[in-house]
């Protein structure tokens, strides 16, 4: 697990090959055992396959440029209503989109992260794209697809990041 961590890297070109439907509900089920407040699993997945959905999805996030390739998009969404105070629901949902980017490598998968700040814009028109319930917010998007690219692995553990105690 630990050289998943260590290796998994943001992919921004796939190839031309559909993701097996099997391969996307391990993803699925992989987020779903993330840590969550009060276990609320506040999450929600919609699964995108439709071109023109993801083109638009990528008119409306303008760092989406990877979507051109990227066979599926899976967009995580927070639900406002669970009883938890309403902004655990980014933390869970961060917690959920780590395990999905971590299980697509071990299926020999690439993602993108495409990060949604809530109460934006982009946000609003991405409600409306997807037909969002009031108490459903767009907290990020996934490009998922084979790689066509790989991407080379540099250290990041730096020391004086870490404090002992105090700052």
């Amino acid at each position: 697990m630990l050289s998943t961590i260590f290796k998994r890297r943001s992919i921004r070109k796939y190839l031309d090959k559909p993701v097996e439907s099997d391969k996307i509900k391990t993803i699925l089920r992989a987020a779903m055992y993330a840590p969550s407040a009060d276990n609320t699993r506040p999450w929600h997945f919609i699964v995108v396959h439709d071109r023109s959905i993801i083109a638009e999805f990528q008119r409306i996030q303008e760092w989406a440029n990877m979507l051109s390739e990227a066979p599926v998009l899976i967009v995580v969404c927070g639900d406002l209503d669970k009883p938890h105070d309403e902004v655990y629901y980014l933390e869970d949902c961060a917690a959920a989109t780590q395990n999905m980017l971590l299980a697509a490598y071990e299926l020999q998968l690439g993602t993108c992260w495409l990060g949604i700040v809530p109460k934006s814009k982009c946000a609003e028109d991405l409600k409306k794209l997807f037909n969002l319930p009031d108490r459903i917010e767009p907290y990020c998007g996934v490009a998922v697809g084979y790689p066509a690219q790989t991407r080379e692995t540099r250290e990041r553990y730096n020391e004086s990041l870490i404090h002992t105690n105090t700052w």
